[in-house]
């Protein structure tokens, strides 16, 4: 499976951006998916994320009530919404495919694609 973000750009803090994640190789909606992000010098950071059909999500704290993920398994893709940026969302940002709901971030994703940058100015 392979995997490609999409989306990222510069934006100023207070606004909302969508990311998208394109799923090819195989069907995305046999999996779980995830989205992460790492900011310079920092550990990577789970998000959130989604289960196979879309009917249950779950956030990290750090988003949780400005962030949306979706997904639309007709077009193999998966969406992040954020809103109300703030400077510390500056990141890149990546998508990975996991198996198990709720997901352990630590252990459960497996596949990653390429990030995307999301630089919030203040």
């Amino acid at each position: 499976v392979q995997l490609q973000a999409s989306g990222g750009g510069l934006v100023q803090a207070g606004d909302s951006l969508r990311l998208s994640c394109a799923v090819s190789g195989r069907t995305s909606r046999i999996y779980v998916m995830g989205w992460f992000r790492q900011a310079p010098g920092k550990e990577r950071e789970f998000v959130g994320g989604i289960n196979w059909s879309g009917s249950s999500t779950y956030y990290a704290d750090s988003v949780k009530g400005r962030t949306t993920i979706s997904r639309d398994n007709a077009r193999n893709t998966v969406y992040l919404q954020m809103n109300y940026l703030k400077a510390e969302d500056t990141a890149v940002y990546y998508c990975a495919t996991g198996g198990a709901w709720p997901p352990n971030p630590s252990t459960d994703f497996r596949s990653w694609g390429q990030g995307t940058l999301v630089t919030v100015s203040s």
